[in-house]
């Protein structure tokens, strides 16, 4: 493998330029984990494949000369609305993992995972912007509360509880490919916890549904989070218009619509395919987010008119902390944010109330308003 990049070469200019480069910079039974989907991949060829069916009007003669990216999101001012998802284990792809990725995020929102290599205090503290907090329900209670004390003493200003995963399916690629984790790489932050206790199953009943669901997240769990702390809570993993409401008046302050980047249920619908049934089931003022094979500004501005506020990138800022650290990510949110500008000038939106349904139409025609 190659060691980072200390200097970024100058055909590096896209998302696709650090996945190209990946690959150098990463153990290939790292790469299959990173990659890796669940089942043939459906949930997430339907990701990618959902931005296509929509294009963006080009309009002409717009003033844009005050036009701004920022953004307000569950009560916090943010310069663009490009987060950064949280993903695990990220001492795999950058010898100071997860401390190097909070360090790139220079002017955006880093999530730092439950099963970060590092200690969520050293993350906060190199976070160059704003730290929330992504929360996997333990097996005890106490765990939980242990988890989320430490999130507020270290600063961390809102928390993302993710729910689609209660049973969580392999990766058929890193299966394949041998996959386990490196030596000295764990979930530091969990170290300690004892794992669930196994449930015994009668004969002929499911080890999944009688076993391990029983310690699946339920929304009693989700009331009992709510009444724990006063930060934020953001739900991540919501395709139904349903769930979005019971997540809503169990106390949730904002959404995320995902089905975890094809790495959850594999026939999962794309989340760019479900933010407007979302949006209609919520009203306008819910913060929803969107995660999930959004590559370009084009994808940004798409998620932003079909009802979302926020987008969250996970796989390419893997890529970018394992070609270049830091610098890498930095370089990435900076290629991102100016795409986008550069669709928001192109398409005459220039700040994110003028980026609606009206400036998208779908590659059928519909939605045509001439």
């Amino acid at each position: 493998m190659k060691p980072q990049l200390t200097a970024l070469p100058p055909d590096l200019v896209s998302l696709a330029d650090y996945a190209r480069l990946a690959p150098d910079f990463i153990d290939p039974m790292v790469w299959a984990w990173l990659e890796g989907v669940s089942g043939d991949g459906e949930a997430a060829r339907a990701s990618i494949a959902s931005f296509a069916n929509y294009a963006i009007y080009n309009r002409l003669l717009v003033d844009c000369r005050a036009g701004s990216t920022r953004t307000r999101l569950v009560g916090q001012d943010l310069a663009h609305p490009i987060l950064f998802a949280p993903i695990g284990y990220q001492h795999m792809l950058h010898p100071e993992g997860e401390v190097a990725s909070a360090r790139g995020c220079l002017d955006t929102v880093h999530i730092t995972s439950s099963f970060a290599s590092w200690p969520l205090e050293d993350i906060a503290r190199a976070a160059a912007g704003p730290a929330w907090f992504q929360l996997y329900f333990q097996p005890e209670r106490e765990q939980t509360e242990q988890l989320v004390r430490r999130a507020e003493r270290a600063g961390y200003s809102a928390i993302m509880v993710t729910l689609d995963v209660p049973v969580k399916p392999s990766s058929r690629a890193a299966q394949q490919a041998g996959f386990a984790l490196p030596q000295g790489v764990e979930a530091v932050n969990l170290r300690g916890y004892e794992p669930a206790r196994p449930i015994a199953v009668p004969p002929g009943e499911s080890m999944i549904l009688r076993g391990m669901m029983s310690y699946a997240p339920r929304i009693d769990d989700l009331r009992w989070l709510r009444d724990l702390t006063d930060l934020p809570i953001i739900a991540k993993g919501v395709t139904h218009p349903d769930d979005a409401r019971m997540l809503i008046e169990a106390g949730c302050d904002g959404l995320v619509v995902s089905n975890h980047g094809g790495r959850a249920l594999e026939a999962a619908p794309a989340p760019l395919d479900r933010l407007s049934a979302i949006r209609a089931a919520l009203g306008p003022d819910v913060p929803l987010l969107i995660d999930g094979a959004i590559r370009s500004g084009a994808d940004i501005f798409k998620a932003l008119a079909l009802g979302a506020n926020a987008v969250m990138i996970g796989r390419p800022f893997m890529h970018a902390l394992a070609v270049a650290g830091s610098l890498g990510v930095a370089h990435m949110i900076k290629l991102l944010r100016e795409d986008m500008e550069l669709v928001m000038a192109l398409a005459g939106c220039p700040d994110m109330a003028s980026i609606t349904r009206a400036a998208i139409v779908t590659r059928s025609g519909e939605g045509a308003t001439c």
